[in-house]
């Protein structure tokens, strides 16, 4: 190549070379940025070091005509990690080949060390005859960039080395760590570039308010509030007493609040205060449903005053961008790939799922680790502790374990039911040295006691019917939809009925919680029929609430929707657990149920105490055994493993929360009128990418099973949107009348797939 031909790393389609990127200066500024992005977990020199050599496969003729338009398609990314370990050998290699995995897989995903599933594994592509394939790389390279002597592990970073599955685990993380500080520099530094030649600004970063400033509107939010009654008076003690634990070191803690205790905002009142405290940067909420991600988002951002809506952002998308065509590993490196790029989290306070939060710290793709960095330096939040995901118990377990220990982030376990994930508890590799932040836990739950729990055996839909005809205010919870409905249907005619579901929109549940909220403010019959998504923050209170068999935790979830404000007194405000005989509840209730059952004869006495809860959680789990608790084996194929055989994309394969495959559909109607929608529809008409328009959408969203989604299509019930630019993607509901006001979505009612008032 001409000496004087310089070397670019993205060209200007239409414009002169001058206008193209040139490659040192994305290698830079890439690795400046990676460096940054590691900053808080100390490992500044290995993601540098990434980012310098990404794209070092660029310096070939090859890709360069290619830039040009000569040639389809040229794999840029594995002489980089064939550099890291030629460049770096000794105690350097382990560190080069952690590396080489995030450079080698930045933009096709993380592979395998040495044994490929769908991707090539790392070791496959460093042979000799694979690199002999590709076209040869220019020395020039060196001449641009200068590549550090040696490398330097994370400061401080503590290895197990004693314990080879929790080692390897320790080296999957840190890989995936390095690889999300790569491609999210990656991302950031080619939208900079394609801003600019479009000529617009570069992309905001960190822009949100400042943590101090947003915990002065929280104080000035919560002076609003008095103590004037029992419940709020205990409120106000919680409050104060965690807020001076903030002092505490970074780590794990407990806030064991029973329902109904003000633990929200004193969970979000002490993260404030410790990342301020300890120079933490965000404080991201982990919620276990994707219902009530926009209910609690929302009391953030009512609680943070005029900066709520700058500094909360809710992750939560249902829209999944699709991997890259096997025929286009090199999509990224397009416009394309920033219109698909998911958040990353730069932002002060993030409320997600936990499936969200989880399956992307387990993740393959550059889309879902891009925002994994900006966990470190953290407080995250886990709210209702007790359904972290059972199948995989004991690998998040460890991962939450791996961030507290290497990642400077505080962990809080927020729950009314504590799961007995401690080691002292007989948890295996459970954890050590959890601070509670609650004050006198036992005590609290006595103050704070507003109910009474005792199962009343079995009642037919018949009998339960009846007991929601007797009584003006009840809230009945099922365990599964169709059930919900069958009794919904049968009182029906009675003043004040209402079902929740969701196969309703949230949009539709807030008003129908609404108009359920004022109802019983004003003493008016509400008989309310529900499935369990009502436990999960809803903030209602009904004088008795039934409660078909499941979990105690579920329970104890349900009983904090009876007598919220001790409304009642204590004598008269029952839960009334039942057997659903005309039902068989899902398999995992039943055992859930089962554990239920065992433990209730010897603590009938109160059921929701803390020594109740902790013995329902000890025979849950040790009924279950180690291997349910890791239904993959994650942990058991990491203790084969090492630094050259990390199994990265079967790790991301089988660690899938949710197995059923869902699909979102937009729902534009309003469910009393029928009439579409205008905010909606303005969204849909001004669709410009994917992740932005999901937040924008998500209120209007139902999330169906595969089969509902293909009866749909048939009947021609739904469309894509944008079809020539997302293919199926975005589906929306065209057909009105399968929206009811009162139930939702209801594909599965043949007589209303009316064709005559199909919207083709």
């Amino acid at each position: 190549m001409d000496e004087q031909r310089g070397f670019y790393a993205h060209s200007a389609p239409g414009l002169d070379r001058k206008h193209w990127q040139p490659l040192k200066e994305h290698l830079d500024e890439v690795g400046r940025r990676a460096a940054e992005n590691a900053a808080a977990f100390g490992a500044g020199i290995a993601a540098r070091v990434a980012g310098m050599t990404h794209d070092i496969g660029k310096y070939t003729e090859k890709f360069q005509g290619r830039l040009a338009g000569e040639v389809p398609r040229v794999d840029h990314a594995t002489w980089g990690a064939w550099l890291l370990r030629d460049r770096y050998r000794g105690r350097d290699a382990g560190l080069a080949r952690l590396i080489g995995y995030a450079v080698a897989g930045h933009h096709a995903g993380l592979a395998n060390g040495s044994v490929g599933e769908k991707r090539s594994s790392l070791s496959e592509r460093l042979k000799s005859d694979y690199l002999s394939e590709l076209p040869p790389l220019l020395a020039d390279w060196e001449r641009e960039i200068a590549l550090p002597t040696g490398l330097a592990m994370p400061e401080g970073f503590t290895l197990r080395n004693k314990d080879p599955a929790k080692y390897a685990f320790q080296l999957s993380l840190l890989a995936r760590m390095i690889f999300s500080c790569l491609v999210d520099a990656d991302f950031v530094d080619t939208d900079n570039f394609f801003r600019r030649i479009e000529g617009k600004p570069p992309r905001e970063e960190g822009s949100g308010p400042p943590l101090e400033a947003l915990r002065e509107r929280l104080n000035a939010h919560l002076a609003q509030f008095s103590a004037d009654g029992e419940v709020n008076r205990i409120r106000a003690k919680v409050l104060a007493h965690v807020r001076e634990q903030a002092h505490e070191p970074p780590g794990l803690f407990s806030l064991t609040v029973p329902t109904g205790g003000g633990k929200t905002l004193a969970s979000l009142a002490f993260a404030l205060d410790h990342a301020i405290r300890h120079g933490l940067r965000r404080v991201i909420y982990v919620i276990p449903f994707t219902s009530i991600v926009e209910q609690t988002a929302e009391v953030f951002r009512r609680a943070l005053g005029d900066l709520g809506g700058k500094a909360v952002l809710e992750h939560h998308s249902a829209f999944i961008e699709q991997p890259s065509p096997k025929d286009d590993p090199d999509r990224y490196q397009s416009d394309r790939k920033l219109r698909l790029a998911m958040e990353n989290w730069d932002a002060p306070i993030i409320v997600t799922t936990g499936v969200q939060f989880f399956e992307s710290l387990f993740a393959d793709r550059p889309s879902r680790c891009r925002k994994l960095h900006n966990v470190a330096g953290s407080v995250v939040i886990l709210d209702e502790a007790q359904t972290l995901p059972m199948d995989f118990l004991r690998p998040c377990v460890t991962l939450i374990d791996e961030l507290a220990l290497n990642y400077r982030a505080s962990i809080v376990l927020c729950t009314a039911t504590q799961p007995a994930l401690g080691k002292e508890q007989g948890f295996k590799d459970g954890f050590e040295k959890v601070r509670e932040l609650a004050p006198q836990p036992r005590k609290l739950y006595r103050d704070l006691r507003r109910v009474r729990v005792r199962h009343v055996g079995a009642l037919s839909d018949e009998s339960l019917a009846e007991h929601m005809r007797q009584r003006e205010q009840m809230l009945c919870i099922v365990n599964n939809r169709r059930h919900a409905r069958c009794l919904f249907d049968a009182i029906a005619d009675q003043p004040g009925a209402y079902h929740l579901t969701t196969l309703m929109y949230a949009r539709h549940r807030s008003r129908v919680l609404a108009e359920i909220r004022q109802r019983l403010k004003d003493g008016l019959p509400c008989r309310l029929i529900s499935t369990s998504l009502i436990e999960a923050g809803v903030d209602v209170s009904f004088p008795v609430v039934m409660r078909a068999e499941a979990g105690l935790d579920s329970i104890a979830q349900a009983a904090g929707r009876c007598n919220r404000n001790k409304e009642w007194p204590v004598e008269v405000s029952e839960v009334l657990v039942f057997e659903a005989p005309d039902w068989t509840p899902p398999r995992e209730v039943q055992q859930f149920a089962d554990v239920f059952r065992h433990v209730e004869p010897k603590h009938r006495d109160d059921l929701l105490t803390l020594d109740a809860i902790d013995a329902y959680f000890q025979e849950l789990y040790w009924r279950l055994g180690q291997q349910k608790l890791d239904k993959s084996d994650l942990l058991g194929m990491l203790k084969d493993a090492g630094v050259d055989n990390l199994p990265l994309e079967t790790l991301a394969a089988r660690f899938r929360i949710i197995q059923t495959t869902m699909q979102p559909i937009i729902v534009p109607f309003d469910p009393q009128s029928g009439r579409r929608i205008s905010e909606v529809d303005a969204v849909l008409r001004d669709l410009q990418f994917a992740p932005g328009m999901a937040r924008k959408l998500q209120p209007y969203l139902v999330q169906v099973p595969e089969v509902a989604c293909k009866a749909l299509w048939q009947a021609h019930a739904i469309e894509a949107v944008a079809l020539e630019r997302y293919g199926e993607q975005f589906v929306q509901l065209v057909n009105a009348r399968l929206y009811d006001a009162r139930f939702g979505l209801h594909w599965e009612n043949p007589q209303f797939l009316d064709a005559e008032k199909l919207v083709n």
